[in-house]
């Protein structure tokens, strides 16, 4: 989102600036106050948060062998991560089995694919999740979550021709008992348009005293941006047992106003989606998003990710060493590919590094192509193994061997190598920065 583009930006300028400290400080200030204003944050906040920053900066003293910038940056992201909710990560496990979720939120916000996403994180985590839906007014709700269902293998209730979903939901919850379902989720039918809250937590109340849910969780959209503040406050103020998800924070550029107005409200943030796709969900920690934001990465989540991936440890273990060594060899690059097209983009990916904010790499260089990456995959499988370690030793002469032996053209190997050398290029780079010490922010991850 630009809010990420924009913060990384300042960052990398403040980093590398030459002019005098006060100087990059207001400067930088001044950039934050502009990003945070494009994303819609509230006005009182974002000047709120601003001074804040400015007055700790140059107040306070950083700690002996860390430089005055250094301590900046520690400041600002102490300072950020304060506003979107602090140091604290929800807890998604429930106390007691079977849990029941009552997804409610405004048409539109992403609720219905939210509840499959909900449903593959617990099943990750060994639960047995059931999907059920009581959403009788949109059309083909029904066919949609049944579809998602199916598609991560969980069982699915719903009826699509009854008409009162209090009914729906009686069956549905003796379907999901008689399944052995720990994990209940239940998708409502939304309201049409941002200003009917009141009947959308008229219904959710209603409802409630049927399901008897064990927490009702909210589903707000990330382009809202501030009238996430009334709707949030409004929900944490009706219900006792309630939290919020945030979708489409991917592609938002009012992401942070939608986040920051929930996190006002002091109603619990607790997943987040990041993308279009099932497994695109993560618990929310303001601390590691923040980190990304500013560049500063989060291979914690990155590793994560890799483990999730049905590969051999060994895999794991190359691509995890060649993160953090920023040495990469062809064999490295051929197991990370294998695993980027489960991942998703490479930049996605490449947000959770620290040091990637002070590259000039555009989204361009760094997308990849199913096509793509299947004919280099078979390049790969073309080459020797001496090859795939010094790829430097690739001459014309080996170049069409590797070619011909692939199917495909020379043109298509060097740019291989290209791609090889650019991501080769860029991890050492990052280990150039890592001499950035951030207090509270473990860099020590990258070897």
């Amino acid at each position: 989102m630009r809010l990420l583009s924009d913060l990384r930006s300042a960052v990398a300028r403040f980093i590398k600036g030459r002019e005098p400290y006060e100087v990059a400080v207001e400067n930088f200030v001044r950039e934050l106050q502009k990003a945070l204003l494009r994303a819609d944050v509230n006005v009182k906040l974002v000047f709120t948060l601003t001074r804040r920053i400015r007055e700790r900066a140059l107040k306070e003293a950083p700690p002996p062998y860390v430089s005055r910038r250094e301590w900046f940056i520690k400041i600002v992201y102490d300072e950020l991560a304060q506003l979107f909710g602090g140091d604290k990560t929800p807890s998604i496990f429930p106390p007691q089995t079977p849990w029941v979720i009552m997804l409610v939120g405004v048409q539109g916000s992403g609720k219905t694919t939210t509840a499959a996403k909900i449903a593959y994180l617990y099943k990750k985590y060994g639960y047995r999740p059931c999907l059920i839906t009581v959403d009788t007014y949109r059309p083909a709700a029904y066919e949609q979550l049944q579809q998602l269902a199916h598609s991560i293998d969980v069982p699915f209730c719903g009826d699509p021709n009854e008409k009162d979903p209090i009914a729906i939901a009686r069956k549905c919850l003796e379907f999901a008992r008689s399944r052995g379902c720990t994990i209940v989720i239940v998708d409502t039918a939304g309201r049409h348009g941002y200003g009917d809250e009141q009947a959308l937590l008229d219904e959710m109340r209603d409802l409630a005293k049927v399901v008897k849910p064990n927490e009702v969780m909210l589903v707000i959209d990330a382009t809202m941006g501030q009238k996430a503040y009334d709707l949030a406050k409004r929900f944490h103020e009706t219900t006792p047992i309630g939290s919020i998800v945030v979708t489409k924070l991917d592609g938002s550029a009012r992401g942070g106003g939608a986040l920051s107005a929930v996190a006002v409200t002091g109603a619990t943030i607790k997943f987040v989606g990041t993308g279009e796709k099932i497994p695109e969900i993560e618990v929310f920690n303001p601390c590691k998003f923040v980190g990304r934001l500013l560049g500063l990465g989060d291979l914690e989540t990155l590793i994560e990710k890799f483990r999730s991936l049905d590969i051999s440890k060994a895999v794991e273990k190359r691509v995890a060493h060649a993160i953090a060594s920023g040495r990469l060899t062809l064999r490295d690059l051929y197991a990370q590919i294998l695993a980027l097209k489960r991942l998703g983009p490479l930049g996605k990916i490449l947000q959770m590094i620290p040091g990637l904010s002070l590259l000039p790499l555009s989204d361009e260089q760094l997308k990849l192509s199913e096509e793509k990456m299947r004919k280099w995959l078979a390049i790969m499988d073309s080459m020797t193994m001496e090859e795939l370690d010094r790829p430097n030793i690739i001459d014309r002469r080996r170049m069409e061997r590797i070619a011909r032996g692939s199917g495909t053209t020379v043109e298509d190997v060097r740019e291989l190598l290209k791609y090889h050398n650019l991501v080769q290029r860029m991890m050492r780079q990052i280990r150039r920065h890592r001499r950035l010490r951030i207090p509270g922010l473990d860099l020590s991850k990258l070897g």
